[in-house]
């Protein structure tokens, strides 16, 4: 019985040798590379408009037509609305009507003056009142003019504030003209990244919603921190021909650091993926060819953000376990 028992018992183990070097442990990795690549940092951004322009009528009055709808593209000089003009046109008809007379006025004084009977202050009278009908003329046919709405630049309609039938106020935004040729991506940066952040930085920004993936251009470096998260704005210009980019969209953006920015040199891994000794001493867990994990010595330097540098013991291109090293032991079976 005893026999049988320990053969039993061997079988058992055996089985769960068999079992273990079947399955092994399921992890992730990330090989290492050189560079900024190595070291960028990820952030969610929202992408804004180029510049917006609001377009308001000069006076105040009725709606009548609006002749554009949101998301619309419209060019310079486009009719974008239209004002009731009644007023507007008696008004000019009343000045047409004064500049006659001020006209024939003008006429008839003109062969007294010229016949010198005509005293030299009613003279000056005369034309005083010709220039004054002249003025009034054209002030009129200015607010007539200003009962049309176009657009002074182009772009997309972005958002339209007044409807037909409304009562528009003077400088009341009718509706907004965006400029999307190009367009910026708003990040929020914690301070203490910030030194690391130039106008020159590279950066990768990706948009699912419009299926693009473009390298960000110039950075705008915002000054006044949220008093609450203590984080700064940056904004990321970027190309935008086709329009496809519009504001409000949801970007994932990748930046880069460059040498002699505050940025990490060689080498990077998230710090998480640091492990120490009883000695006091670090290490990483390394996966081989073989799929088979091996703990590697290292020496740290200065980190940024969530990923620190290697200074000594990983090099560009080896596979190093970044998550789910918990259950390993040297010589396990990883995938990933």
């Amino acid at each position: 019985m005893l026999l049988l028992t320990t053969l039993v018992l061997f079988g058992s183990c055996g089985n769960k040798k068999e079992e273990a070097k079947k399955a092994p442990i399921r992890v992730k990795t990330e090989i290492m590379t050189t560079g900024s690549s190595a070291t960028g940092q990820t952030y969610v951004g929202i992408v804004e408009e180029n510049e917006a322009t609001a377009v308001s009528f000069t006076g105040m009055g009725v709606v009548k037509r609006v002749l554009v709808s949101e998301g619309q593209a419209v060019g310079r000089g486009q009719l974008l609305a239209v004002m009731d003009d009644t007023q507007a046109r008696n008004v000019l008809t009343g000045a047409e009507a004064q500049m006659a007379q001020a006209d024939d006025a003008l006429a008839r004084y003109t062969m007294l003056h010229d016949a010198g009977s005509l005293p030299e202050v009613q003279w000056v009278e005369i034309q005083s009142k010709v220039a004054q009908a002249r003025s009034q003329l054209a002030v009129a046919k200015k607010n007539l003019a200003d009962c049309r709405l176009v657009a002074p630049v182009g772009g997309i309609i972005g958002r339209q504030q007044v409807k037909a039938g409304e009562t528009a106020m003077p400088s009341q935004a009718v509706v907004t003209i965006m400029d999307v040729s190009r367009v910026k991506v708003k990040v929020s940066v914690p301070e203490a990244e910030m030194n690391a952040i130039t106008p020159h930085t590279p950066s990768m920004i990706e948009v699912e919603a419009a299926g693009k993936k473009v390298s960000g251009g110039r950075i705008e470096k915002g000054v006044v921190a949220d008093a609450m998260t203590h984080t700064y704005d940056i904004r990321i210009h970027i190309p935008n021909s086709d329009r496809k980019l519009l504001p409000g969209m949801v970007a994932n953006v990748r930046l880069m650091p460059t040498a002699g920015s505050g940025s990490l040199g060689g080498v990077s891994l998230p710090i998480t993926s640091i492990q120490r000794r009883a000695d006091g001493s670090l290490f990483v867990w390394t996966v081989d060819n073989q799929k088979t994990a091996h703990r590697k010595a290292v020496t740290v330097g200065p980190s940024q953000g969530n990923r620190i540098s290697i200074e000594s013991g990983i090099t560009a291109g080896e596979r190093v376990v970044t998550e789910g090293y918990q259950k390993l032991s040297e010589g396990t079976k990883v995938s990933f």
